[in-house]
């Protein structure tokens, strides 16, 4: 299927499509155009818009892109959870809300300026956030021992 959301990527569009990709979506295909395009792009490619005003998914009071994905797909991983509130704060710049997210938020402002082709970026975060996620399931496993 073909995601659609803003260009210019940054915590919830680096987040969200590996989410996608590991859990909803292996196949996604990803378009990223600026946010007055991604519902016209949408409609024109049989895309599903993501995070950005109007989209499919889109933030929901306090819960980011990620979030809502999270709730809309059913996904109850409990270290991917755990991840969600690093993303939470991270995306919504309430970064008191998870010792990692100030972290997060540093790295993807990083990213976003050595890599700032979206498709690029994405391809290099995905592997920050596959260890953020292993990470997160060594945390979760602590935690209920």
């Amino acid at each position: 299927m073909k995601w659609v959301t803003r260009s210019h990527v940054h915590v919830d569009r680096v987040a969200c499509p590996w989410l996608i990709t590991r859990f909803i979506d292996s196949r996604a295909e990803f378009i990223f155009v600026p946010r007055s395009q991604v519902l016209e792009v949408a409609a024109q490619e049989g895309a599903i818009s993501f995070d950005t005003p109007g989209a499919a998914y889109d933030h929901e009071g306090e819960l980011c892109t990620f979030d809502v994905l999270i709730r809309a797909f059913q996904l109850t991983d409990k270290a991917l959870l755990r991840l969600a509130r690093v993303v939470n704060g991270a995306d919504t710049n309430r970064l008191d809300q998870d010792p990692l997210a100030a972290g997060l938020e540093a790295l993807a402002t990083g990213y976003a300026l050595r890599f700032p082709d979206d498709r690029e970026n994405i391809a290099r975060q995905f592997e920050l956030y596959d260890a953020l996620y292993a990470w997160c399931r060594l945390d979760v496993a602590r935690a209920s021992t």
